[in-house]
């Protein structure tokens, strides 16, 4: 499995059609820049459903978005970010800095 969340940048509107799993996704602008790096975990009411549509009314800039289902949403998060810093110097725009985070040294 790659580092990076390598599945295809949807459109807001199709949020709509997401299962009530566990997972992670990125929002990203027009421009397909990351802004929000966020999960679905198990205190969320529907899952990526209702996650996604809730953290883009959060992030103003953001247009798309693209999900990865997954039981261990928490470890696949930590390491979305790590691998955003390594690529960018820094976290996505609309996310908190995390103590403790680690860094990755991906290839």
């Amino acid at each position: 499995m790659p580092i990076r969340l390598d599945k295809p940048w949807l459109p807001l509107d199709a949020a709509a059609d997401l299962p009530g799993q566990l997972g992670v996704f990125e929002l990203a602008d027009e421009a397909g820049r990351v802004q929000y790096i966020g999960c679905a975990g198990g205190r969320s009411r529907f899952g990526l459903r209702s996650e996604v549509p809730a953290a883009a009314q959060r992030v103003p800039e953001a247009r798309r978005f693209r999900v990865e289902v997954t039981m261990a949403y928490l470890t696949r998060h930590r390491e979305l970010l790590m691998a955003h810093g390594a690529d960018q110097g820094a976290l996505p725009p609309h996310n908190e800095p995390i103590s403790r985070l680690g860094r990755l040294s991906p290839r």
